[in-house]
Order: structure tokens, then sequence, then C-alpha cells
């Protein structure tokens, strides 16, 4: 059961990460590619403290990339099982408050499929949460 322990305390994590709404935010406004921590924080509508405390969080379990362009700093999202994850819940959590096919074509927009990508290609994470 040790190794079981293990895989669950690590998934534990993984959840943790994604119980902020504001980390949801982030997530959204990364779908379609790469952007500087200003378009995050416009796009998110929160501070840019609190943005970039959430960021960094995430750049460190590897959910996202990072990468420094003269003054500015850009993140994208580096496991792409998070917006599958996401993505799947958010489809079902819209479904059951209300069982409108416009509320889940809503979503569908939320986390496409397929991001686009900008600039430099994110880097893959390895380990439990790695796809693609």
């Amino acid at each position: 059961m040790n190794e079981l322990d293990r895989v669950f305390e690590q998934v534990s994590h993984y959840f943790a990460l994604l119980a902020e709404p504001t980390r949801l935010k982030i997530l959204h406004a990364l779908c379609d590619g790469e952007k500087p921590v200003g378009a995050v924080v416009e796009t998110v509508g929160s501070s840019q403290a609190n943005v970039s405390r959430h960021l960094n969080a995430m750049f460190r379990s590897g959910v996202l990339a990072r990468r420094k362009e003269a003054n500015l700093v850009y993140y994208a999202i580096a496991d792409q099982s998070v917006v599958e994850l996401c993505r799947t819940v958010c489809v079902q959590v819209a479904a059951r408050i209300e069982d409108d096919a416009q509320q889940v074509a809503m979503v569908d927009r939320f986390m496409p499929t397929e991001p686009k990508r900008r600039g430099a290609s994110p880097r893959k994470t390895g380990g439990a949460g790695a796809v693609r």
C-alpha cells in the first residue's frame, strides 16, 4: 500500500492546486496560448500580486511553463492533462447546474480541446500529471 499512498498523496496535491477559482481563471486565460503576466492579470480581473502568486505556484508544480523576454514574463500551459481534467469537470458541473445545451456550449469554449501555441513551446512535465 506504500506505493499507492505516495500516488494518493501526489493526486491530493494536484487537486489542491486546482481547488482555487483564481487558478481555474488563469488556466482559462492561458488555454489559447502563452501570455505575458499583464494580460493574464487583465483577463483574471485580480491584483497583479495575487495573480503572480498563483502563477508561481502553478509553475512550481509543473502545470505552467514560464519564460522571460526582456522585461516581460510569459506563461503557458505545460501540463495539458490539467486542462483536460478541468474541462471535463466544468462541462459536467455546467450540465448539472442547468441542463441547457447553451450552458454546455459556453463551457466548451472555456478550455478548448486544441489550444493554440504562441512563441516558445511549453515544456512537458514528467510524473503522474504528464501527458502528450
